[in-house]
């Protein structure tokens, strides 16, 4: 590698790290305001508030990582113009494509990286993700039940308790139950304490208190007194084995593997365009270097600033964006559309690469020699 190319390649390498590490602290920061709840009324402890966040964060590097180096590549490029140093790069003889070669190189690094995220990271981080909620989902009951608040446990049960204390007793409990509209009950106790099933279900167990129902069809109060009374928190057992996992958190063997009769038509071609996008995502990597080169590297110099082409090469970006936006959504709804996945990438760097190989551009006339220089 040319000097000249180790020079650029080193400051489009130090942006994007910077404006990545922005970028990613910007999401993660707006990513935690999801979870900050656990950490500040539910209980959760702040490592697993922290694990929560970070496990979501792969998923955004994969946006993150084109549209940085894109915004650097514009950035570098643009510099390099404004400071008059591609003048003197040209003047000494390289050609548009020796010049877009260090934005390529690291093109070609991203879609490495892009793929080790799609192929194996993000799969494994969603896979976290989930086992993560449902063990909090499993264990919410203890971290919901807070000192002199009404906590609504699930839709229809409501509990109070009084104080807890260092070993974790419930002190003054009060529950309110209407999950079966044939028997609502409220129950008192003085003091309890939560135990897990079995079957992995929550439930109470109460000692020394009272249970209020009112006799279905009459307007009678049934009143009974217990030493000990023991009430389930969930209908039923929720076992993550049942849990259908997304087509996010499945590996990339088991997303081709699956057949149509397994999951059903409509899964099968959200499976499969995932499948694919795992791989066609990380093309845009050097579709966009491609981009953004073409626009500051062709064409005419304007000792006025870059602002025009700038402008032009956003609106294509968000263009392509756009477009393979679309071309996921066909493809979800008919698998016929695959191709254009990968399609759209290539043709959207063939048409600036070829544009790279001209010495000027096929269109357009040369302006003004007053504040313009030809390349």
């Amino acid at each position: 590698m040319l000097g000249i190319d180790r020079y650029i390649l080193r400051q489009l390498a130090v942006g994007m790290v910077l404006v990545t590490i922005g970028l990613t602290a910007i999401l993660w920061l707006t990513q935690s305001l999801r979870f900050v709840e656990l950490t500040v009324n539910k209980g959760a402890s702040i490592g697993t508030f922290i694990k929560l966040t970070v496990l979501v964060m792969p998923n955004f590097l994969t946006i993150i990582l084109p549209v940085a180096l894109f915004t650097v590549t514009l950035f570098t490029y643009n510099k390099l113009i404004s400071d008059r140093e591609l003048v003197v790069l040209r003047a000494a003889g390289l050609s548009h494509w020796s010049l877009a070669r260090p934005a390529l190189v690291l093109a070609g690094i991203c879609v490495v990286l892009g793929l080790v995220l799609n192929l194996w990271i993000i799969p494994w981080s969603n896979e976290a993700f989930h086992k993560l909620q449902y063990q909090l989902r499993s264990t919410a009951t203890g971290v919901m039940l807070q000192e002199g608040q009404f906590t609504q446990i699930s839709k229809g049960l409501t509990v109070y308790v009084r104080a807890r204390d260092p070993k974790g007793e419930l002190l003054g409990l009060i529950i309110h139950d209407r999950r079966n509209p044939e028997k609502i009950m409220t129950i008192l106790a003085e003091r309890g304490a939560l135990v897990q099933n079995d079957d992995g279900t929550p439930s109470v167990l109460m000692f020394n208190g009272t249970r209020e129902q009112v006799v279905p069809g009459s307007s009678r109060l049934s009143l009974l007194s217990f030493d000990n009374y023991a009430m389930q928190f969930s209908d039923g057992p929720d076992n993550d084995d049942d849990r259908v996992r997304d087509a996010r958190e499945r590996s990339t063997r088991e997303l081709f593997s699956l057949s149509e009769s397994e999951i059903g038509p409509v899964q099968f071609r959200q499976f499969r365009v995932e499948g694919h996008q795992r791989f066609a995502a990380p093309l845009y990597h050097i579709s966009f270097a491609f981009l953004a080169t073409a626009c500051l590297l062709c064409g005419w110099f304007n000792r006025r600033g870059q602002a025009s082409r700038l402008v032009m090469a956003v609106v294509l970006m968000v263009l392509i964006q756009a477009l393979a936006l679309g071309a996921n959504n066909l493809a979800t709804k008919h698998l016929m559309w695959v191709p254009l996945m990968y399609l759209l990438p290539v043709v959207c760097a063939a048409v600036p690469a070829w544009l790279l190989l001209l010495p000027t551009l096929p269109f357009g006339r040369r302006p003004p020699a007053s504040g313009l220089l030809a390349e």
